[in-house]
């Protein structure tokens, strides 16, 4: 490497300044995940009172009817989180719409696309055949979603209801998947998915900003099935399960997992199981909700990890840093370059060929009670066509 490229890496380095964060500068993860006390707390606390009134101020304006509410000319099953991020969505949207496909329905997949720079009211970003935006109009997910189903059109506004009808009108589409619904009270929704995660389904119980709630954890009443993931069968899962079903016996509880299925390197065509990781060395980066999540998953394959870098969730990757990640690959004696499908869908979009980074294909399955969640659907799909 020359000299430059040293500096620049050390530049690099100095500017993620991982060990330096950790030790003196919690992240959000951290703070929202922790129940001790910290200098934070009597900071943060305040804004979180501010927020939550703000919140039951608008859940009210709802119930009171002072805000309109509209129903889609179809059936709309919102997935969703309590929390902010981290619970492993977007793969959840994609076996949903794949399941609904294969049912013979008509599918959309409607979304706000956080993170995306268009302008437009409606911007489509499939049409079931083609991927028609890219990540900096429609933001990661959507388009992530867009390349994952193919047949399904994936359509983004601020107000939902305007992408479902567009949807309707343009496509023919009766069944709708609200991606990040939970919070978007405007558009009814038929069915209500909650995800929350095994490990911390709650985080430290708190709202934001002093937590990661976005709503009180009473809420979840109004979700018809909640789904805790990255469910491992450990004691503690099972703890997290019948801790859930004490809390909310009313409410369905289903169990998730994220399997990972193939590690892809696009640029050179190889497709491999994931064992092929197990015992290379690799350098792996990831800009997610929880980006260490990622670190674990290759951990748990037999990779050895020689360096990992966490971006800021939905970081948009610059040419400069993804060739300083090549050439850190070289510094570190490592094998590959490991990231996130979502990670790639940025990556890839610098239309540079990168053919030392591969990405790892996670699948997203029900794993307690299958049939019965599916019935769920069937039934609620089925009494929506009566009325």
């Amino acid at each position: 490497m020359t000299k430059q490229g040293v500096q620049h890496m050390r530049g690099f380095l100095r500017g993620g300044g991982e060990a330096f964060r950790r030790a003196f500068i919690p992240g959000w993860s951290r703070i929202h995940g922790s129940r001790s006390l910290t200098l934070y707390n009597p900071i943060l606390a305040p804004f979180s009172l501010v927020y939550g009134l703000g919140v039951m101020c608008r859940l009210w304006a709802y119930r009171l009817g002072l805000f309109g509410r509209r129903r889609l000319p179809g059936f709309v099953v919102s997935v969703g989180n309590l929390t902010t991020g981290g619970t492993g969505k977007t793969p959840a949207v994609i076996m949903l719409a794949k399941w609904a496909q294969a049912e013979g329905k008509k599918v959309a997949v409607l979304s706000r696309g956080f993170g995306g720079r268009y302008r437009d009211q409606v911007l489509a970003v499939s049409d079931g055949n083609r991927v028609l935006a890219d990540p900096r109009a429609a933001g990661d997910e959507p388009c992530l979603l867009a390349e994952k189903l193919p047949g399904i059109p994936v359509v983004l506004s601020r107000k939902r209801y305007r992408a479902g009808l567009f949807a309707h009108h343009r496509f023919g589409s009766d069944f709708f998947i609200l991606d990040d619904g939970f919070q978007h009270l405007e558009l009814k929704s038929d069915l209500a998915f909650v995800l929350l995660d095994v490990d911390r389904p709650f985080g430290n119980g708190h709202l934001l900003p002093w937590g990661p709630l976005r709503e009180p954890i009473g809420q979840l009443h109004r979700a018809d099935a909640l789904i805790l993931t990255r469910f491992n069968f450990s004691p503690s899962g099972h703890a997290a399960l019948r801790h859930m079903k004490e809390k909310f016996p009313e409410i369905p509880v289903f169990c998730a997992s994220h399997f990972p299925e193939r590690i892809v390197f696009p640029h050179t065509g190889q497709d491999k199981a994931p064992a092929f990781l197990e015992g290379k060395r690799v350098l792996a980066f990831a800009g997610i909700a929880r980006p260490e999540r990622f670190g674990e998953t290759l951990r748990a394959l037999g990779a050895e990890v020689a360096f990992f870098k966490a971006f800021r969730d939905h970081h948009v990757y610059k040419r400069e840093e993804v060739q300083t990640l090549i050439q850190m690959k070289e510094a570190y004696r490592a094998q590959y370059v490991v990231t996130t499908e979502k990670d790639w869908v940025k990556v890839g979009a610098l239309n540079e060929t990168y053919g030392e980074i591969g990405y790892l294909n996670i699948r997203f399955g029900v794993v307690s009670d299958e049939n019965r969640f599916f019935k769920i659907i069937q039934n609620g799909f089925r009494d929506r066509q009566t009325l």
